[in-house]
Parts: C-alpha cells; structure tokens; sequence
C-alpha cells in the first residue's frame, strides 16, 4: 500500500498527479512527494521495522513505492559506526561515521536514490533510464538499470575519474562525456528528456529519486536508539541529501517514530565549488553559479539545482557550514583512513575537514553527538591521493635488506619484535 498523496510544488503548492514530472507548470519551482502522515502514524511502528530486512525498504511507508519492490534488495541499511580513535584526537565524545563507502552494489549514497528511481521507472513503463552525473549516480544507475533489466545511458562531464567511466561501462551501458562541467551535461540532459522521453533518475524522475536520500536519515535514528543526533556534517552538490536528511528526521518525527530531539544539519563543500557555502557566508538567499576546480569531483556542481533548500534546512535546524581545500580534503582523507580504518572519496574528506572547522569554531561542543556522513568510497578516486602517500620500500628478498630499513620504520619495530 502506498501512502503517496501527489506531488506537489515546493514554491506554490500547486498539486500534480504521481506521474514523471519534476517541474511546475505554473512557477517552474521543483516538485516533491507528499504523503498521508496521519495513516502512516498508525500503520508503522518501530516494532514493524525491527521484523524487516536490513535494506532501505524497511521505511516503505513513508518512500513513495507500492508493495514490496524489487529494485535494491540489498541497498541501504550501512553501519554507523563509532569513531573512538578519531573522536580522541578530535575531543569528540560521541562521534559517529555512518558509512555509506560499503552500500550496495557500487559503493556510494547513490544506491539508495537510485533504488527508488529505477523502481519508480518501471512503474511508468520506462525501457531507457538515464542520467547526468559526475560519477557515483552514474555507476549506480548503470547497476541497478542492469539488474532491472533496463537499458542504461549515462552523461558525464570530461575529466571525470576512470573508474566511475569503467564502473559505469562494465554494466553494459552506454557512457557518454560532454566537453564541459557538469552543469552543461545537466542542461544537455533535459533537452534529451524531452525529446526522447527517456526516465532521467535525475530529471523527470527526480521528485522520487531524491526522496530515497532521507533513508540515509532513517538509519541515522534508528541505528541511535530512535534518537537524532545534535548534529549531522552532510556534503553538497547538486543539493539532494542534505534536504533530505532534514524532511526525513522530521518525518519520523510526524509519525510518532522519534519523540522530541532538536538537531543541527551542517553543510560541506569543497572550496573549488562552494556556491551555497559562499551565500550561507553572504546571508543571502541568492546562490551565484561558480565554475568547479576541485579533486572532489563528485561534488563539483556549480550551479546546484537543490542549493536554495540546503541553505533552508541549514537556517532553521541552526546549522552551519564550511568549506575545505582541496589539501584539507585530502588530509582528512588520510586522518579517516588511519584512525577508523574507512577510505572516503573526496566527498567525504570534505565533510571530515568541514566537522574540524565546525569543531574549532566552537559550533560543535565535545559531549555533543556527531554524525559525520561519508557518502562514497575511495577506492573509486584512487587519482586524488595518489601522490600524496608514501611510496612502498622496495628490497630485495635479504633479511640483511631488511635489518637496513628496520629503523626507518619506527614503532612498527616493537610489534615485530614482538612476532619474531
């Protein structure tokens, strides 16, 4: 059963039917999934969710789906973890990753979005789905397309990472690269939509891809006990999680699934494409399109189509946020890896390095609960840090060349003390 009412236009309310629309006719704002909150108070419970599969289909209720779907059956539900190590080298008391570098199939947030597109795409009768992407909606797209038995087109700008290009093609869908910046391929890509009548997840497919965002939310609350954490560090690009995150802590709110619990939501951007964070800083409203120069390639998007509801979700839960250089980003790349054992992409290198700014600002306090959201995996950026660690000792197969390095490798010498 779904409990979808219609869609409806962020901006003036104008109702449309659930149909592949993403646009007010009437003033072109964005459209958005409604739902009967009231029923769904009384059909779920904490206790029904519990019984389900640990994917993100346990929160159906409120993800706009009828029945049981059978896009991303193994999608969702990542771990949130306890950082001890990092939160003591940071004076965090409760510090929490929740790591999305392990979701299935491909290793980002995307799976969850797109999870929800691809259903949604089947319900319209779509054969072809597509997408603009800078490289992890495209790896997902070409996945869940592929187990859908979907034909799959993706665009993506220049430059991107190979091994989104390679992770996309191994698929079987057709890539495309645009001379030019994501913000070009987008606009090629509603021109496309509109002629071949192809389901773009981001397009006109967007209004339900972007609600498979809050179930990062979900796990959030769930995974703390039914609790919101005081604050969640959230990255932006085109605009779509951080929103989401927000609407979905009030959702569970809404039906009676969480009690009470104020939260903060932070905002991350890379400082080669930081467009929000520039009016967040500027305290307007007006978001001034930049040209992206940054390794986080996944979030260098210029103009962000959801950039005015980032900065409102960020104002009303009293949040805040930062930007970090491309250097930043990569030692906080570093500082993950080695104090918790994860590898993020630069996305999430961005979002630890905002949580440092926000953490010497005094914005986030030591005895506060902390979500640092880290959205893809860095095994598919190897580029960015590749020259930034150090290279392998190389020796021959000689004990005696190894009784010359064995100095060199400092501490590591009283654990092999300690084998031998």
């Amino acid at each position: 059963m779904s409990y979808v009412t219609n869609l409806k236009c962020r901006e003036c309310g104008q109702e449309y039917p659930i149909k592949p629309l993403h646009v007010c006719e009437d003033c072109f704002g964005p459209l958005e999934v409604s739902y009967d909150y009231a029923k769904i108070r009384a059909a779920v419970s904490r206790a029904a969710i519990a019984a389900r599969p640990h994917n993100l289909w346990r929160y159906r209720e409120l993800l706009p789906v009828d029945g049981e779907p059978e896009a991303g059956p193994f999608s969702g539900f990542t771990p949130l973890l306890p950082a001890r190590r990092l939160g003591a080298e940071l004076g965090l008391k409760k510090l929490y990753i929740k790591d999305d570098t392990v979701n299935h199939p491909t290793l980002s947030y995307k799976d969850r979005v797109v999870s929800v597109a691809i259903t949604k795409a089947r319900d319209f009768g779509f054969s072809t789905v597509s997408c603009a992407s800078t490289g992890n909606l495209a790896t997902a797209v070409a996945a869940h397309a592929a187990r859908a038995g979907l034909k799959s087109v993706i665009f993506m700008p220049e430059g991107v990472e190979a091994g989104k290009i390679v992770g996309s093609s191994i698929y079987g869908a057709r890539v495309i690269t645009i001379r030019g910046n994501y913000d070009d391929v987008n606009r090629l890509c509603s021109e496309i939509a509109d002629k071949y009548g192809w389901g773009f997840v981001n397009i006109n497919l967007r209004p339900y891809y972007t609600e498979g965002a809050k179930t990062f939310g979900f796990e959030v609350a769930e995974q703390l006990g039914w609790k919101l954490p005081n604050h969640i560090v959230l990255p932006t690009a085109g605009g779509t999680i951080l929103p989401k995150v927000a609407k979905a802590f009030k959702e569970l709110k809404e039906v009676g699934l969480v009690h009470g619990g104020e939260f903060k939501i932070h905002c991350a951007q890379a400082a080669g494409a930081a467009p929000v964070i520039h009016a967040l800083h500027k305290n307007t409203d007006l978001i001034t399109p930049v040209k992206p120069d940054t390794i986080a390639k996944s979030i260098a998007i210029g103009n962000p189509a959801d950039g005015f509801y980032v900065l409102r979700a960020v104002r009303e839960s009293g949040g805040w946020g930062e930007m970090a250089s491309d250097p930043e980003i990569i030692d906080a790349i570093k500082l993950l890896a080695r104090t918790e054992g994860i590898f993020a992409e630069p996305a999430g290198g961005t979002t630890l390095a905002v949580t440092l700014k926000l953490i010497a600002a005094g914005r986030i306090k030591a005895d506060e609960s902390v979500v640092v959201s880290i959205t893809g995996n860095g095994y598919k950026t190897l580029e960015a840090v590749a020259n930034s660690i150090e290279p392998p000792l190389v020796i021959e197969a000689r004990l005696k060349d190894f009784d010359a390095i064995y100095e060199s490798l400092g501490d590591g010498k009283r654990s092999l003390k300690g084998v031998a």
